[in-house]
Formats: structure tokens, sequence, C-alpha cells
């Protein structure tokens, strides 16, 4: 009796000292079964902090995203040298999560690097309208390439779009989307290629901000691509019918800067 008691206090033991030393790993929520974007209702964004105790950064934290990219704030940065992008086709599913639609990587899909630690490339998903800012103007979709670190630490690149030309890789990832508008099941593709998002630009702001989606967790960095990339409506459309809800948007409002350094990273 005295050794399964022994061995009940160190099994609890151990478990508390994992939770304590292994780095917290900050995942949105997948399932938008427990909040929305419906300003009006008991489970928008103003409420989120409130509906569950993990979610308390929502209301309290001040490191939140997203924010206004306004130009009076940002500090330029010349001879930016330490972002890193280096990515490969690799089998991904395709997700409807409710709020929005993400893509989700296995293994091997690559990485971006700051500052010598490598962020490596597990999911992207879409927002419209977008979610961040520029001198007050909002876009019309944002996409967000979620990374995380060894140690758990997670980093987002977000590219913007407004109207225009198709963009080439929703091009190819029509017949997915149009497959998942109709089910619940997750659509397997077979090495989808990030690369072909296409990204690259020589100016990137920066800051460290949160999650925009519950639980919000915080000390996200973000790089957000300075080049407004296009899209064209039939896309920005088929983005929201794919998604199950009953929303406009998916975007969750702007939030308080909170004396945070904006900086503009000028890629040389």
């Amino acid at each position: 009796m005295e050794k399964l008691s022994f061995h009940a206090l160190f099994c609890t033991f151990l478990c508390a000292f994992l939770m304590v030393s292994w780095p917290a790993m900050s995942q949105e929520v997948e399932d938008q079964k427990e909040f929305d974007y419906n300003e009006e209702g008991k489970r928008g964004p103003s409420h989120w902090g409130d509906l569950k105790r993990e979610w308390h950064s929502c209301k309290a934290g001040l490191m939140q995203s997203p924010i206004d990219l306004l130009h009076e704030r940002v500090r330029i940065v010349p001879h930016f040298t330490n972002l890193k992008t280096e990515y490969k086709p690799s089998n991904a599913t395709l997700k409807n999560r409710g709020h929005d639609i993400m893509l989700k990587w296995g293994e091997g899909a690559g990485y971006m690097e700051v500052n010598g630690t490598r962020y490596f490339l597990k999911q992207f998903h879409w927002h419209s309208p977008s979610e961040h800012t520029i001198n007050g103007r909002r876009f019309a979709l944002e996409a967000h390439l979620v990374h995380q670190s060894s140690t758990g630490s997670v980093a987002v690149i977000g590219v913007l779009y407004k109207i225009g030309r198709p963009d080439y890789f929703l091009s190819k990832m029509k017949e997915y989307l149009e497959e998942v508008c109709d089910t619940k099941e997750d659509k397997a593709i077979d090495l989808a290629d990030p690369s072909q998002l296409e990204m690259l630009s020589s100016l990137y702001y920066r800051y460290i901000g949160s999650l925009t989606v519950p639980p919000c967790s915080q000390n996200v960095l973000w790089t957000i691509v300075r080049k407004v990339k296009t899209v064209s409506p039939e896309q920005v459309k088929l983005l929201r019918v794919a998604v199950h809800d009953d929303s406009d948007t998916n975007a969750r409002p702007l939030q308080p800067l909170n004396d945070r350094k904006i900086q503009l990273r000028v890629k040389s």
C-alpha cells in the first residue's frame, strides 16, 4: 500500500514538474462552438475573455493582436537581414474550423528563421476582411502562416490582400475549397506547396502580439508583409462560403497598441 501511495505521489510530482518546465504550446482553438464574431452576441470578441478562464488574455492582455500599423508609430530599421524562409511541398490537410478554413501541414513543410531561431510551419488560414490595418485601411483578406519553434514559441507571417487579379495559390486550392463547402470532413492534399503563396517582399512590419483567436496567447512574433497582394472577389467569397458559420466576418477588432514598438524592416 505504501509502495502504491509513493508511486502515485511520484507520478503526480512528475506531471506537475513537466507542466511547469515544458514550454507552453500556444494553440488556437480548433472548433468554433464556444465563440463567434458577432459583436452583438454573448460569444462575440468583446466577451471572449469571459467565456473561459484560460481565455483571460483576450480581455486582460496588454499585447493583443491585431493592431493598426500606423506609419506615425513605425520605426524604420534599415539593412534587415534576419528573416529567412525555406518552404517545400508537403502533405497537408484542409480543415473547416467553423470560424475559418485552415490548411494544416505535417512534418517537412519548411520553416522561417529569425535571429537564428527556426520556427517550423504548422498551418495557415484566412481572415476576411483583414484583421491588421495599415494607416486605418482594412483590406479584403489576410492570410496567417503560423509557425512554432522547438521550444513552443509562436511566430506568424501575415499577408494582406486587396481586390484585384486572382491569387495564384487560392486558384490552385479552388477545387478543394469547393469540396469542404459541402462537408465537415477534412480533405487530404498531396504535396501542397507553401512557397506558392509568393509573399516575398523587401519590407516587413514586425511587432510582438498575440493569437487573434482564443486563447489569445501572447508573446507571438508577428511579421506582416508590407507588399499587398491581390485576390478576386470570387476567391474571397469562396473562403467565406466554405466556412460553416453565419458570420459575415471572421476578423477580430483592432486592439490597443499599449506603447508597443512597431518596426518597418528593410530587407537588403
